[in-house]
């Protein structure tokens, strides 16, 4: 989720995968692919930065996690012998 400002100040969190585009005349504009269209506050470039941003920071998370240097909570044991581990890459 990304962070944008309402016109009128309201902060909220946004879905960058929803948006379908982005416009500035001269207020920006994001259009959802739903037909939702939210006035905001940040510039095309300020969104598109943020978009950027949460995109970048979901394939660093996914490269440490599949390094495995990401501090992942270790879960409880499962008893259940119906399920069965997710194979590593180097098993696979």
């Amino acid at each position: 989720m990304i962070r944008v400002t309402r016109l009128n100040g309201d902060h909220f969190a946004l879905n960058p995968d929803l948006i379908e585009k982005v416009e500035g005349h001269p207020d920006t504009v994001a259009f959802l692919v739903d037909g939702t269209k939210y006035l905001l506050k940040e510039s095309v470039d300020e969104v598109l930065q943020e978009i950027r941003e949460y995109r970048a920071g979901i394939l660093a998370l996914s490269y440490e996690m599949d390094r495995r240097t990401y501090p992942l909570a270790v879960a409880e044991p499962v008893s259940d012998s119906s399920v069965l581990p997710f194979p590593s890459r180097e098993e696979r």
